[in-house]
């Protein structure tokens, strides 16, 4: 086995592009093993719904990345605290062998003195409470198994980040098994920070203070940059992949009630009506078919709006007022 070192790349985008690169792109017999750490982000599973697993308001105000990973499962929050490792290998005959890749780590864990275990399919739990998932993808006779270690992760925000808003939604989506998290530095007998542990769970897993690496080329960051800029920077990977679903909204607010309901498909508003008791003078219709097609987002909507009077369709109503109930 051979490690990869991404060069303290924090860009989540990047991070996923280097995996995708090795799966995808580095054929070689050993194993590879990368680690990373992501500057604050919401990943989400292949399936999901990505405007339902979050909290945009939030996301948006903490400046939070949102990206789709390509394997599946459940909305997984990382930060400067979360330690993330990925093993690439050839053959699928793993696949779904969520105890061949986690053991390495569960070991180094119990050898610090925390009772790191493997309960159900691909979660690691000390304690009663969970500390790490595990997610897999395979593709042309490789496959990567991959997971999260929650060493410092600020808590509050990742379940703030992860939360939707107030909202009833109705979707198809696959959505997130939230379960009680704890962080691994509460658990360790002698404190460190996440650079040391990184450096403690290499040494332990390939048993040397040597490690064997593949090291990443120019020509490996030309492929990484390419798939980043094709795939995780997208919009349309990330959010246009979004399964469909509505959404229903109502407030009372200062010329009345209003109550909108939107029907999204693929990230993008297939059809939005605007109830209420307010006494515009204007048929609201007329704002609704402004609407049809945008993306489902709150500054594409801001912007649509920018030059549009509120007031003959509701009276005077406050644009923000608005828009919190359109996104």
């Amino acid at each position: 086995m051979r490690f990869v070192d991404n060069q303290e790349t924090t860009d989540p985008r990047l991070n996923l592009a280097i995996e995708e690169h090795l799966l995808r792109n580095v054929q070689i017999e050993e194993p590879l093993l990368l680690f990373y750490i992501n500057a604050p982000s919401v990943i989400i599973g292949r399936n999901q719904n990505s405007i339902e697993e979050i909290d945009p308001d939030f996301v948006r105000k903490r400046e939070i990345h949102v990206v789709r990973r390509l394997s599946g499962g459940g909305a997984v929050y990382h930060d400067l605290g979360n330690l993330n490792f990925s093993f690439i290998t050839q053959g699928r005959q793993d696949l779904h062998n969520f105890d061949k890749f986690t053991r390495p780590v569960v070991g180094v864990l119990q050898r610090l003195g925390v009772a790191a275990a493997l309960h159900g399919t691909s979660d690691l739990f000390v304690d009663g409470k969970k500390i790490s998932g595990n997610a897999q993808y395979a593709s042309q006779g490789r496959m990567f198994s991959h997971g999260t270690i929650l060493f410092d992760t600020n808590l509050e925000n990742m379940l703030r980040a992860i939360n939707p808003r107030q909202a009833r939604i109705e979707s198809k989506a696959v959505q997130s098994i939230r379960s009680f998290v704890t962080n691994i530095r509460e658990h360790l007998s002698d404190d460190m920070d996440v650079a040391t542990f990184r450096q403690t769970l290499l040494t332990g897993i390939f048993e040397s203070e040597k490690i064997p690496t593949y090291p990443l080329a120019d020509e490996d960051w030309e492929q990484i940059r390419e798939i980043a800029t094709q795939r995780y920077m997208t919009w349309d990977w990330n959010y246009g992949r979004t399964p469909a679903f509505n959404v229903q909204k109502s407030e009372k607010l200062s010329v009345g009630k209003v109550d909108v309901r939107t029907e999204v498909e693929k990230g993008r508003i297939q059809s939005i009506k605007i109830y209420g008791d307010f006494t515009g003078q204007q048929d609201v219709a007329e704002l609704e078919m402004r609407l049809i097609g945008l993306r489902y987002d709150r500054d594409v909507i801001a912007q649509a709006l920018a030059d549009t009077d509120l007031a003959p369709y509701f009276g005077p109503l406050e644009k923000e007022a608005l828009l919190n109930l359109l996104v």
